[in-house]
């Protein structure tokens, strides 16, 4: 899942504004990020993805590394939007029937229905196998296993030891497994 050689001549490219390596390193990465911030119950993970992309594209000019670094960097950018929008949630909590959501557009001309009933199903199925996860073992289940991240770099990203990503890995598969045996 990297893409190898294409990727220095991708950013170098994006470094100058090409759009088709814009597009490369999106396509690469919008998945694993969107899969993130989705696998965290963020109620606008699609939102917080772009916000990402967006950090991105402002300071992919200083970015110096390679693809692990890149990979890395950008979800370092997505857990600290994650972190953002949960102290703003706590901040301001949602109102039902509030004039935000009336005034959103999108609310009034209607959307997919299927395609957000089956993105709730999707998250609520991913919520309920992570519920019995500690947040920080919920983080590297998400960042191993949906982001594809190394022991390295998910460490890198929550600001921990390698030893401790392994160890809250290793407590996370066998609180899942427990879980897992339980409902068999």
């Amino acid at each position: 899942m990297t893409l190898g050689e294409a990727f220095e001549p991708a950013l170098s490219a994006a470094k100058v504004g090409e759009e088709w390596a814009w597009s490369v390193l999106y396509r690469h990465l919008a998945g694993p990020v969107t899969g993130y911030l989705r696998g965290h119950g963020a109620p606008d993970y699609e939102d917080l993805a772009s916000e990402t992309f967006l950090q991105v594209a402002k300071g992919i000019h200083s970015f110096e590394g390679d693809e692990a670094a890149f990979r890395s960097w950008v979800f370092v950018i997505a857990h600290r939007r994650l972190i953002d929008a949960r102290r703003k949630t706590f901040r301001r909590p949602a109102m039902a029937g509030s004039l935000a959501d009336e005034a959103d557009p999108d609310r009034l001309q209607g959307g997919d229905v299927e395609e957000d009933a089956m993105a709730r199903l999707n998250s609520e199925g991913v919520q309920a196998a992570l519920a019995p996860l500690t947040g920080d073992q919920r983080d590297v289940i998400l960042l191993r296993v949906i982001a594809g991240q190394s022991v390295a770099e998910t460490a890198k990203i929550l600001g921990k030891s390698d030893g401790a990503v392994r160890v809250l890995q290793h407590r996370a598969i066998e609180a899942l497994r427990r879980g897992a045996e339980g409902q068999a």
